[in-house]
């Protein structure tokens, strides 16, 4: 068994790291952080390769894919990403294209391209990771909400072609609510709500990716919270969102 895992240094993808070795998987882990994964490779119990790459650069993408389609991939997770807060017409835009190529770009890359492969043998499962940032229009962090609204709707959608057709691949997204882990502070803000631990919402995500389950929030209150938007107007979430974020600037 076998599990391919982008933006692994660090955070949840760590941490699905150590606990799908836990389980017996062999893995192939890609970051950016050289000294971190070489860490991991003598941390981990199983086999571990590295590739260290920038996602945000599409050739490296492929260049990822290149080298590990003929692993036979049984998970995929696509965990690499990152945001940024600020009002849009202030953020950089550089950063912001990075953010794209990475947070929707690889993302959509490494679904299709690893997914045909997986097709062809009936078999696989991929797991994107989102946000709860993908049910919600987000001011003050416009492009990354919007990047994560990118990432649901590609799995879900994938996710019905897949169920047409009979297919016993599995797609599933995470949807997390605010975690504990290095994002906050490169996207410059503070939590408004207690986080998450990373090690749990991790666990969760495996757990419910191989039980089949399509949209994954971990947590009671993200449950709760996703339940009640889906009946107030688009206009009112975006001042609670505002609000929200708001409280999150340093």
């Amino acid at each position: 068994m076998k599990a391919l895992i982008t933006g692994a240094s660090s955070g949840i993808g760590y941490q699905m790291a150590k606990y799908l070795s836990a389980l017996g998987y062999d893995l192939i882990l890609v970051s950016r952080n050289k000294d971190k994964l070489q860490k991991m490779q003598e941390e981990l119990k199983t086999e571990v390769k590295i590739i260290v790459a920038d996602l945000s650069i599409e050739s490296k993408v492929k260049e990822v894919y290149v080298l590990c389609h003929n692993e036979n991939i049984d998970i995929l997770i696509n965990n690499a990403g990152f945001g940024d807060c600020g009002y849009f017409t202030e953020t950089d835009l550089n950063k912001e294209m990075e953010m794209l190529s990475l947070n929707i770009k690889a993302v959509h890359i490494l679904t299709k391209m690893f997914l045909r492969d997986m097709v062809k043998k009936d078999y696989g499962y991929i797991l994107n990771v989102a946000s709860s940032a993908s049910f919600l229009p987000g001011p003050l962090m416009a492009t990354y909400y919007s990047s994560k609204a990118y990432v649901l709707r590609l799995t879900t959608s994938v996710y019905e072609e897949l169920r047409r057709s009979k297919s016993k691949v599995v797609v599933s997204c995470l949807c997390p609510g605010p975690v504990d882990t290095n994002f906050n502070k490169v996207a410059n803000v503070k939590f408004a709500v207690k986080p998450l631990k990373s090690d749990y919402v991790a666990k969760y995500a495996i757990d419910k990716m191989l039980k089949k389950k399509l949209i994954i929030i971990p947590g009671f209150k993200m449950k709760c919270a996703n339940f009640f938007t889906k009946f107030l107007p688009c206009k009112t979430l975006a001042k609670i969102t505002y609000n929200i974020q708001k409280k999150k600037l340093k």
